[in-house]
């Protein structure tokens, strides 16, 4: 049978119906399987607590818990005030969070998160770190990138459908022939964005105004928003969601409309077509592992005070110390390691699990969170593909008819004019469009084998590149049941989260968290602000006590 995948066809059917689809289609022949994480070491861990009684005590100045982006970056604070005395402990095999890599064949590709944006002038930590790795400079009070790790051209495309034929356009708005109707709109959204700018968006948001008008956002989806002020035209909808999905996780009629504007208004603006700009578009930092090249920049030098494979049982705080029970996955050895502080870097839901007795805000924001479960994959291509007519190849290469996000190419960066074999790396956010899918997509997504995914990605990409099944010789897939703070309404402005942010500045207090979450969406620029800030937090007080 043929499938045609289409974004409404999903919502109404479900992910489970999609993939029952493809079952009965032909079966393409590839190997692959589930790469990067395991979901058993993690619900083991939430099935079986307690455990057994650790059989060894060490001890350390700091516990980080979690080397995500968070914790590396909370390490990288420790050890700029001196402290060498921590230890990190990560669940996973490899640190980075969701900015780990991977490699099929000799190819690096990404497993998570494939960019970064040039940073903001409020990401200062970030933009620090970004200068002393050499990728930017400053030349006459300006900054200059070091344009090998900025996005080659072309940057992005879309996939149209016209009947039964498709055509590659520039850039990712769905305009051929656009009406006069249109164009007005894309011009009044912009105008929109523009006056949202004027009220204070900035990336890191802890940085950001809060008023009462960010607020009345913040309490309202975008969808609702983008209704009552008129923005229904149906290219731009399908943009403005696409644009949720690609960043949140989740559609337009989830996330709060905070979100939807602070997508631009933290950034570049929406430049509708015929504005003029400085850049034709927003230049961004890459790499053929993506955010990977940064993470393991981060967790260079730590050595063995990195633990992975590490499974953090509990955490016991008291008025001298810090107790935290970790269990080696592979030894399956217990041991308890007493600290004089400690820096929580894993996601609220998690912490709210492991911390006896923990602060009040804890628990109450872990159930204000909602996680996006996303599915990441690889699939090695053995030589170039057939295209379709219009936009050549680009970096990221989106499908208008599809429920996913498209794919972007290993190779791109790739200096090499050789045509020959390369990654896609396929994002597919299961979010959805309420809570209510975003759990019924995470049950599917856990429940169905690899094969079937593998396939229904395929199915995916065949209208744009009909001959990339027989092509295909592996597929490796990377699922996460929760993968990112849905930045739903209300949460931003949780009056938990900002308790939580300031935890461990108060006198007796040795708990600090440092996580994304504590931004009600996910970023490198909200984790690695969060984890900085937290480390230096923590140095000041060792420099103190010293």
């Amino acid at each position: 049978m043929t499938l045609r995948l289409r974004r409404r066809t999903l919502l109404a059917a479900g992910a489970a119906s999609l993939l029952a689809a493809c079952e009965r289609a032909e079966a393409p022949s590839f190997d692959g399987g589930w790469v990067g994480a395991g979901v058993e070491r993690g619900h083991a861990w939430r099935d079986a607590r307690p455990g057994a009684a650790p059989t060894t005590i060490r001890r350390t100045a700091v516990a980080v818990i979690g080397a995500g982006i968070a914790g590396l970056a909370a390490t990288r604070a420790l050890r700029r005030a001196g402290v060498e005395d921590f230890r990190v402990f990560e669940l996973e095999d490899q640190a980075g969070g969701n900015a780990r890599g991977h490699s099929i064949a000799g190819i690096d590709c990404p497993l998570g998160a494939h960019y970064l944006p040039l940073p903001a002038p409020e990401a200062r930590e970030v933009s620090e770190w970004l200068h002393e790795l050499g990728l930017a400079r400053s030349e006459h009070s300006r900054t200059v990138w070091d344009e090998r790790h900025l996005c080659h051209a072309p940057q992005e495309r879309l996939l149209v459908r016209d009947g039964d034929q498709g055509r590659w356009i520039d850039g990712l708005l769905p305009l051929v022939d656009p009406s006069a109707s249109t164009l007005a709109a894309l011009s009044r959204f912009s105008q929109a964005v523009r006056d949202a700018q004027r009220l204070g968006f900035s990336q890191p948001t802890l940085r950001s105004a809060w008023t009462q008008a960010h607020a009345a956002l913040d309490a309202q989806t975008f969808s609702s928003w983008l209704d009552a002020n008129g923005h229904a035209d149906a290219a731009l909808r399908w943009y403005l969601d696409y644009c949720c999905r690609d960043d949140f996780g989740a559609g337009s009629a989830q996330v709060s409309a905070w979100a939807g504007l602070h997508y631009f208004a933290s950034r570049h603006g929406f430049h509708a077509p015929g504005e003029s700009r400085d850049e034709p578009l927003d230049p961004v930092l890459t790499w053929p592992e993506g955010n990977a090249w940064l993470s393991r920049r981060l967790a260079n030098g730590l050595g063995e005070r990195l633990a992975t494979g590490a499974v953090v049982e509990r955490i016991a705080p008291s008025r001298h110390e810090i107790a935290i029970d970790v269990l080696d996955a592979r030894s399956k050895e217990r041991t308890r390691w007493i600290a004089h502080r400690a820096i929580v870097c894993v996601p609220l839901f998690v912490a709210a699990r492991l911390i006896d007795a923990p602060p009040a805000s804890l628990p109450e924001a872990a159930r204000a969170m909602r996680y996006a479960p996303w599915l990441v994959s690889n699939l090695h291509v053995r030589e170039p593909l057939a295209q379709r007519v219009g936009a050549p190849p680009a970096w990221d290469n989106v499908l208008h008819a599809s429920a996913a996000l498209g794919y972007v190419d290993a190779r791109h960066q790739s200096l090499d004019p050789r045509p020959g074999a390369t990654v896609l790396t396929h994002y597919w956010a299961l979010g959805g469009d309420d809570a209510s899918e975003t759990a019924a997509n995470r049950r599917v997504l856990l429940e169905r084998p690899w094969r079937d995914w593998a396939r229904a990605v395929l199915e995916d990409l065949a209208f744009a590149h009909p001959d990339l099944a027989a092509k295909t010789t592996r597929i490796d897939l990377m699922r996460y049941g929760h993968a990112m703070a849905i930045p739903v309404p209300g949460l931003r402005g949780h009056a938990a989260l900002a308790a939580l942010a300031q935890q461990g500045h108060a006198s007796g207090e040795r708990l600090h968290f440092a996580h994304a979450d504590l931004s009600a969406q996910s970023s490198f620029e909200e984790a690695f602000t969060r984890g900085m800030l937290a480390g230096a937090a923590v140095s000041r007080v060792i420099a103190r006590a010293a």
